[in-house]
């Protein structure tokens, strides 16, 4: 998998050269390939450089950051864009869900979760990319495999089970989710797991031992421990925030 590029937007140095410093953008297969102080320049280096992933600040000189999104989505739409800002409110955060921003983080950045971040953003464009798979191309294993994950979300997989089913060596699957889309097979199930806890929480009245069934884990105590190793709240806090941000 080719490394992402990415550009960093932020009116702040010190958070610009904590970005640098403090990530090990190596070791999620991505580099830093330009930076920017407004948003003219984030506008002009976007253009420019045509990053994969431009990490932005909301509150930045000149033009703010989800203007400068919402312009850049015309010349690069497939582009993935991640907030960073010290502000928490939920009209930002619609907004931003609105232009189809990837992710939404609140300084002081926690880079253990900026990490999980860039991963499912990650996963995020290998499925984008898939979905715009010619019907006449031959299908690459991959693709066979993250479908047949999706398929059966609810039921016990591991690599064991991938390896029956497609007649594979495990070690070789694995390898697979690494190369071709840039993260583990643990990462991955882990995030379309809670892709669908997450949408199960927002949209229906499930209990959450149900949306824990029926997101792939017989046990509800193991399913709220992993959500919240992923979304900082409980599930039960997320379905309750939202509710409540709603009103």
């Amino acid at each position: 998998m080719k490394k992402l590029r990415v550009l960093l937007a932020d009116d702040e140095i010190m958070i610009r050269e904590g970005f640098k410093r403090l990530f090990d953008w190596e070791a999620h297969d991505c580099e830093v390939v330009g930076e920017a102080a407004d948003g003219m320049e984030a506008l002009a280096k976007i253009d420019g450089l045509n990053p994969d992933i431009a990490i932005m600040d909301i509150n930045i000189p000149i033009m703010n950051g989800l203007k400068v999104i919402q312009l850049s989505r015309i010349k690069h739409p497939d582009m993935a864009f991640v907030i960073v800002s010290g502000y928490d409110d939920f009209s930002y955060c619609r907004e931003a869900l609105r232009l189809q921003i990837t992710d939404y983080i609140l300084k002081p950045v926690n880079y253990e979760e900026f990490g999980t971040c860039i991963d499912n953003l990650k996963i995020a464009l290998f499925r984008r990319q898939s979905s715009k798979q010619e019907p006449r191309q031959e299908e690459r294993p991959i693709h066979g495999i993250t479908r047949y994950l999706q398929e059966h979300l609810t039921e016990e997989i591991s690599l064991s089970v991938l390896a029956e089913e497609f007649h594979l060596n495990p070690q070789y699957i694995s390898q697979l989710f690494k190369t071709e889309i840039g993260v583990g097979f643990l990462a991955y199930l882990t995030s379309i797991r809670m892709e669908r806890a997450k949408k199960l929480l927002l949209t229906t009245n499930l209990s959450i031992a149900e949306v824990s069934e029926q997101s792939g884990y017989a046990d509800y105590r193991v399913f709220t421990k992993v959500f919240k190793k992923s979304e900082g709240i409980t599930p039960s806090q997320y379905r309750r925030d939202f509710l409540e941000k709603e009103q």
